[in-house]
């Protein structure tokens, strides 16, 4: 063939320019678009072979050889694939965009499965431009009579290409790295990049550095291989140790046996794992293969709770794993890793058009060979196929958790307290997983049981069902007569939702927690701060309950049942004593008598007056006033039968009662919310006062 010289057809004479810059928007990325390229070429090759339409060699061994050279300034790539012939260059080098995969796919659609051609869009080897001057292509196709390639292009648009004396099936090539960029032929960046972008691409990929000294192993003479370069045999003698016998006298015992050894030049290792775990069907995949994975990839050495295999070619092809770490933390605290890839080739970490956004608190790998991906192989192209993609990686999350409460209820209740900061947070952010999980969320009871809601909603009406009054008696519904069902009717609607109590602080809220167990009552411990958003989202969703810190109101249960006016005097009177005493005339006080007469008072916040101090709180992490949203609204509740209470209504005008007063108004602070600093400090010093006036 005579030399040709010629200009690279293409649309744009910036279009390097536009490759440097802007096409990949990482340097390091041709790396993954060469090897890429060679694996393309390789498979291809395997399905010529398989269709007949070439032989390949007994001894074949499919293989990409990376070879770095610092004191060169070069980077070498070579595969042993189909290699090209100068029409086949001028068509896919020459002609810039002109897919060879593309191509090869086309003509033998109806023979090979496209699945493993890797590349589709043909700008890939141009990728080397990015980080070279230079560039040189040497290939030799396996056609018959097929004749060796040269050709070059130092970057502009115009190219050099004759004949070559490259002599293996396959293509090699050479990258003349321009200054900035010469980090990519040391050996252990190459090795960073390639592990990076290649670690599951389905060739074996070898990396070496050009000139370098050989190493050495030693290994059995009977492990020998063909290919090992043997340097020298070495015997070792059995090795016998003296050991003294039951009668005294002595032996001498072999304790290793004669062995015949190799020197070999060390047998090169693979970069890659060619047949990834995703790969495999899961019915073949061991606990321990699945665990071993995910430390490989993820280098945590945390086993996993459990995890999803992914694996389905219709209506599209996907396979992947999703692991469920060990979290037990506040979710936004959390950071996970999902891995794209593409038949294999590393796309990018966490793209959020893919992997749903509370997914990427898991840990995990997806190959979709089906995606639409943009013209670098970088990011997606804007398709609704992606929003099936994620649609169904959601689904089959929440079939997982589902099928794992229903059947391995003892395993999910184990992993309830890692896995449910991720959970909410999924319920937060995608309505359809929440209305799957809906029935599956599990709460922690005060009891340390674990329950899900329509569980402690059968549980709430058996103990409505079984109410008694003080004497033990069962306490039958109410019958209203026709005068109070007219008034009735003139009044706001009752709300009929149940109730599910919850505490957020099983220490600071014990007294009310206490009273609840006397009462036998249930409540669920919800102390995330993702918690109060989280049953919000909840009660939209579901109208026939509503959540209330058991502090948020006095429960009929705990209290004796009184007329409408009979504690009016004791109201009017406690009201005045204990404004005064605090200095706070807005105070509410009600007065209720109480079947635990041990209990004195209580602080109730309403709950959407709590809810709003959360949400105050979150402003004002974001900068904003919290003064704007007012202060919250809470009411004293005094115990009409404690004996301290009737001390202070009975002696109001005593120089003690504002002391008592204010002392019983910390107390039931204290087992609503932390005091400031201020008030623990008059606190500890009223304490002490006190103290000294019983020491009288």
């Amino acid at each position: 063939m005579s030399n040709k010289k010629g200009s690279l057809s293409i649309t744009s004479e910036n279009i390097f320019p536009v490759i440097k810059k802007w096409l990949y928007s990482d340097h390091d990325i041709f790396y993954r678009e060469l090897i890429s390229n060679g694996c393309d070429a390789i498979t291809k090759l395997k399905k010529l072979d398989m269709m007949g339409e070439y032989s390949l060699p007994l001894d074949y061994k499919a293989k990409i050889q990376v070879i770095v050279s610092p004191e060169d300034k070069t980077l070498t790539f070579i595969d042993n694939g189909l290699g090209m012939t100068a029409e086949e260059v001028d068509e896919y080098i020459n002609q810039i965009a002109f897919s060879g995969a593309t191509d090869f796919l086309e003509k033998y659609k109806d023979k090979a499965d496209s699945d493993q051609i890797i590349g589709h869009f043909g700008l890939g080897f141009y990728s080397a431009f990015m980080v070279a001057d230079e560039v040189h292509i040497d290939t030799l196709s396996y056609k018959d009579g097929a004749t060796a390639v040269h050709w070059e292009c130092d970057g502009g648009t115009e190219f050099e290409m004759g004949d070559g004396d490259w002599d293996q099936v396959g293509t090699k090539i050479t990258l003349f790295l321009n200054e900035d960029c010469l980090e990519f032929a040391n050996e252990y960046r190459a090795r960073e990049v390639i592990e990076k972008y290649c670690s599951f691409m389905p060739t074996e990929i070898y990396l070496s550095k050009k000139d370098a000294p050989e190493e050495y192993e030693t290994i059995d003479a009977a492990d020998k291989r063909d290919t090992d370069k043997v340097i020298e045999e070495i015997h070792e003698e059995a090795k016998f140790e003296e050991k003294e016998k039951e009668d005294g006298t002595k032996e001498q015992v072999e304790v290793s046996p004669a062995k015949d050894k190799l020197k070999i030049v060390k047998r090169p290792v693979p970069l890659n794992e060619t047949h990834p775990l995703w790969t495999k069907n899961p019915a073949e995949c061991t606990e321990e293969e699945y665990k071993a994975f995910y430390r490989d990839v993820f280098h945590d050495y945390k086993e996993p709770l459990f995890w999803i295999h992914l694996n389905m070619d219709y209506p599209f092809n996907l396979n992947g794993i999703l692991y469920f770490p060990k979290i037990n933390t506040e979710y936004d605290s959390i950071e996970g890793t999902i891995k794209l890839y593409n038949n294999q080739v590393f796309i990018a970490d966490n793209i959020k058009e893919v992997i749903p956004e509370f997914l990427m608190l898991l840990k995990g790998v997806i190959d979709c060979p089906d995606l639409p991906l943009n013209v670098s192989r970088s990011a997606l192209q804007n398709d609704g196929f992606v929003t099936k993609i994620s649609e169904y990686i959601t689904k089959k999350v929440a079939d997982k958790l589902t099928g794992m409460c229903k059947t391995e209820k003892e395993s999910y209740e184990k992993y309830w307290d890692d896995i449910a900061p991720f959970i909410k947070f999924g319920c937060l952010k995608d309505n359809k997983f929440c209305d799957k999980m809906n029935d599956y969320i599990l709460f922690k009871d005060i009891n340390d049981k674990y329950i899900t809601l329509p569980e402690l909603l059968v549980k709430e009406e058996k103990t409505e069902e079984n109410a008694t009054d003080e004497n033990g008696e069962k306490v039958e519904a109410e019958v209203v007569d026709d005068s109070k069902a007219d008034e009735a009717e003139n009044k706001e609607p009752e709300d009929t939702r149940k109730t599910v109590y919850y505490v957020t602080d099983m220490n600071q809220q014990g007294q009310y927690v206490s009273m609840f167990k006397e009462q036998g009552m249930n409540a669920v411990i919800l102390d995330h701060a993702i918690d109060t958003s989280f049953i919000t989202q909840l009660e939209q969703r579901n109208e026939n309950y509503k959540f209330c810190r058991i502090d948020a109101d006095v429960t009929d249960s705990m209290v004796e049942e009184t007329a409408e006016d009979e504690l009016k005097s004791e109201t009017e009177t406690l009201t005045d004593v204990f404004r005064k005493a605090l200095g706070n005339e807005g105070l509410e006080v009600k007065v209720e008598k109480f079947k635990n007469k041990e209990l004195s008072s209580m602080l109730t916040v309403s709950e959407e007056s709590r809810r709003m101090q959360d949400m105050m709180k979150m402003y004002a992490m974001g900068g904003m006033d919290m003064g704007m949203f007012g202060s919250a609204s809470e009411t004293l509740v005094l115990n009409a039968n404690n004996d301290l209470v009737q001390y202070i209504l009975n002696n109001k005008d005593s120089e003690n009662a504002p002391i008592f007063a204010a002392q019983l108004y910390d107390l039931a602070k204290i087992a609503n919310a932390p005091l400031t600093p201020e008030a623990m400090t008059a606190f500890v010093a009223r304490s002490n006062k006190i103290m000294m006036l019983l020491a009288k």
